[in-house]
């Protein structure tokens, strides 16, 4: 549980890695070297949008291993609120910086969804070239149901290659839940949904050029190649200037208010009480980016335990987003072993808090 570590901050309800794209590649390839399960989520505007009203869509990001900002929008929101994302981490980036290694074996890359015939041009153009990754298979599952995608006969014909990384393309919500739903049945240790990769690598779709990418215009420039998206990015930027006026920018004024409360740098006092089935943790002092390097070896010998965890916040006058982050860590490993975190005594400004991150579904 060496994630308890990572610098991972709370962005509008999801958990987002503090890394570059270099730091993606090589967290990606240690997953492979090791042979380790390694779910990447790379959310952008859309993932956080539509994260909002689906619970099950929000928890496929909170249990990815690796969860990257793919977006220019949630760039800007970060920077609002002083979060270190030092970059945009782009799937289709990282998909091109591995294929323009030309040094080591190449990554084996497997493609499960995209258009009839996208994933066979895909594996054309890839293995015509001297690159970093090879393809070594596709399959089109067509439109059907997620259950339909995931019978014993579609993921035998998955495992029987030898994959390094599978690349899934089935819309986001779709493609999210058909991992969630067959990771631990399959082989390849990392696995992402990546959706216009496929398209990208067949020639049927071009990339933005990067001028529009960095200045967050890349969504313009795929209506132009995908005429069909302009609904998903129209209602996609209604619902994200309500975020920025309902939750970014009252979060980002307190900020700047209370920048005081905000610079603590004495580590959180913890105590803990602990019953057959329950462990508490009671905190004293701000629960901030700089204070809360303590929690995390705590986090992880409670997980370990495999208890419910309530964590008492009575002491605690400020909490910011990096301890946000680590507890939806907390949550997903609580999750996985059916156990479950809650909170008590939070103050009115922490509550506050809590809702302008979206994370409300954490507290009473």
């Amino acid at each position: 549980m060496e994630a308890f570590y990572s610098q991972s901050w709370c962005l509008c309800g999801l958990p987002f890695d503090v890394v570059d794209t270099s730091s993606a590649i090589s967290a990606l390839k240690r997953a492979i070297k090791e042979e380790r399960p390694f779910f990447i989520s790379t959310p952008n505007l859309n993932f956080l949008i539509a994260a909002q009203t689906d619970k099950a869509f929000r928890e496929s990001v909170i249990n990815s291993d690796l969860s990257v900002a793919d977006g220019m929008p949630l760039i800007w929101m970060a920077r609002l609120l002083k979060i270190p994302l030092p970059e945009r981490v782009a799937g289709s980036n990282l998909m091109e910086a591995l294929f323009a290694e030309k040094n080591g074996s190449p990554i084996r890359v497997y493609f499960f969804g995209g258009e009839p015939g996208a994933g066979e041009r895909a594996c054309q153009v890839i293995n015509q070239a001297n690159a970093g990754i090879r393809a070594v298979g596709h399959f089109c599952p067509g439109f059907g149901t997620i259950e339909a995608m995931s019978i014993d006969d579609i993921i035998d014909e998955i495992n029987r290659h030898e994959i390094d990384f599978l690349i899934v393309a089935l819309g986001a919500r779709k493609g999210q839940a058909w991992i969630e739903k067959n990771r631990h049945r399959l082989k390849a240790p990392v696995i992402s949904h990546l959706g216009a990769v496929i398209n990208f690598f067949a020639g049927t779709v071009k990339r933005a050029p990067v001028w529009m990418q960095r200045i967050g215009l890349e969504w313009l420039w795929r209506i132009l190649e995908e005429p069909s998206l302009w609904k998903r990015y129209f209602f996609d930027g209604l619902r994200f200037v309500k975020l920025l006026l309902v939750n970014v920018i009252p979060y980002a004024v307190w900020i700047r208010f209370n920048q005081k409360k905000l610079n603590e740098t004495r580590p959180v006092v913890i105590n803990t009480e602990e019953d057959d089935h329950n462990i508490k943790i009671y905190l004293i002092g701000a629960c901030i980016d700089k204070t809360i390097a303590e929690l995390r070896p705590v986090f992880k010998e409670c997980v370990a335990k495999k208890k419910n965890i309530l964590i008492d916040l009575q002491a605690v006058p400020v909490i910011d987003g990096a301890f946000l982050g680590l507890c939806l860590l907390l949550y997903k490993h609580l999750n996985e072993q059916g156990c479950q975190l809650s909170f008590q005594n939070i103050n009115q400004q922490n509550k506050r808090i809590f809702r302008w991150n979206l994370v409300h579904f954490l507290i009473p």
